[in-house]
C-alpha cells in the first residue's frame, strides 16, 4: 500500500536541502520526494513500505533534528482522472500521418524510335515542348 510521510527537518541553507533531500530519496521504496511547508521546511515522501523511524533517525544522523510530523495514505485522484479520461475519449481521433517515400513522378520521357541511323535504336526528343530544362 502505497503511504505518504511528512517529516520536518531543521534545514536552514541550500546545502542541508539538497543533503537531506538527497538521502530521503536514496532510501528503499521512496517513489518521490518534495519540499513543502512554510519555509521549505517539510519533506513530502511518498512510496511503497518506506520505513519511517528508520528513515527519520537517518535524517537525523545525517542533517540534524528530524520529526515525523504524519503518515497516512496516498490521497488518489480518481475523480479528476476519470474526467479526463472521459474528455479524451469524447474527442475524435487525430487524422493519421501518412509519409509518402521517394520523389513524385515527372513528366515521362519521350523516346523516338530512328530507323534510318546507323547505330539504331532510341534517342531522347530534344524538340519536345515539355523538357522544362533545355
Amino acid at each position: 500500500m502505497k503511504q505518504k510521510l511528512v517529516i520536518k527537518v531543521s534545514m536552514s541553507k541550500e546545502k542541508s536541502r539538497s543533503k537531506a533531500m538527497t538521502i530521503v530519496v536514496g532510501v528503499h521504496g521512496v517513489d518521490s520526494a518534495a519540499l513543502a511547508g512554510p519555509e521549505k521546511t517539510q519533506i513530502e515522501v511518498t512510496g511503497d513500505g518506506i520505513d519511517s523511524v528508520s528513515l527519520v533517525t537517518l535524517l537525523r544522523s545525517k542533517v540534524g533534528f528530524a520529526e515525523l510530523v504524519s503518515v497516512g495514505p496516498v490521497e488518489e485522484k480518481k475523480k479528476e482522472e476519470d474526467k479526463k479520461k472521459t474528455e479524451e475519449d469524447s474527442k475524435p481521433p487525430p487524422a493519421p500521418v501518412v509519409w509518402s517515400y521517394g520523389y513524385a513522378a515527372g513528366p515521362p520521357h519521350h523516346y523516338v524510335y530512328q530507323t534510318s541511323s546507323a547505330a539504331g535504336g532510341h534517342y531522347y526528343n530534344d524538340n519536345d515542348p515539355s523538357c522544362a530544362i533545355m
